[in-house]
């Protein structure tokens, strides 16, 4: 499992590794106040779109992180983020989490196709045998999102995160392991045509 800098590409997102060059143009699409309902962090302003966008590759270099821009491929624009994190690769595990998509782009293929671009990187570029997601106890529309897509769900996290808030978090975590990669991956790429 060789984490470095990639470039995910479908037919609808390009993921492309997050840089600081990316702070103005998240920033101009990462305003949104819902965007930052069910997330420990907030960014209300460029100012923290830059704090989170440095702690991401800050991660990175740690080994810990790999942080993604998610660009719409038909009008070249920075749409959102995403990332691979908890990454552990003498476990071969890797965790798909840290994502946000402008409203415009949300209840569109952009999530699915991003989401079966990094599955389809961790078991089978890195040969992952575990992929994790995880999401607010709260976060419905997340919580079903991320079953649709074939993960498990394995148990909540109880009064897990202290959130930007003040309000402590439940988290619920799923995933999707090695032997039901074959079976996800054929059902998202039906969903995807």
């Amino acid at each position: 499992m060789i984490v470095e800098p990639v470039v995910l590409e479908g037919e609808i997102v390009r993921l492309v590794p997050m840089d600081l060059g990316h702070v103005d143009a998240l920033a101009e699409v990462g305003m949104e106040r819902e965007l930052w309902t069910w997330v420990p962090t907030a960014c209300e302003t460029r100012g923290d779109v830059e704090a989170y966008v440095r702690s991401a590759l800050a991660d990175q270099k740690r080994g810990f992180a790999l942080p993604f821009v998610t660009i719409d491929k038909a009008s070249g624009t920075v749409i959102g983020s995403t990332r691979f994190a908890n990454l552990d690769t003498a476990n071969l595990h890797a965790e798909i989490g840290w994502t946000w998509i402008n409203p415009k782009w949300q209840r569109t293929a952009v999530n699915t196709e991003a989401k079966f671009l990094m599955l389809r990187h961790a078991f089978e570029t890195w040969k992952c045998i575990r992929v994790e997601l995880k999401t607010d106890a709260l976060n419905e529309k997340s919580r079903s999102a991320i079953l649709r897509i074939g993960a498990k769900h394995e148990g909540i996290f109880r009064r897990h995160i202290i959130c930007a808030s003040g309000r402590v978090r439940d988290t619920v975590y799923f995933s999707i392991i090695d032997s039901e990669w074959p079976k996800v991956k054929e059902s998202l790429v039906k969903r995807l045509r």
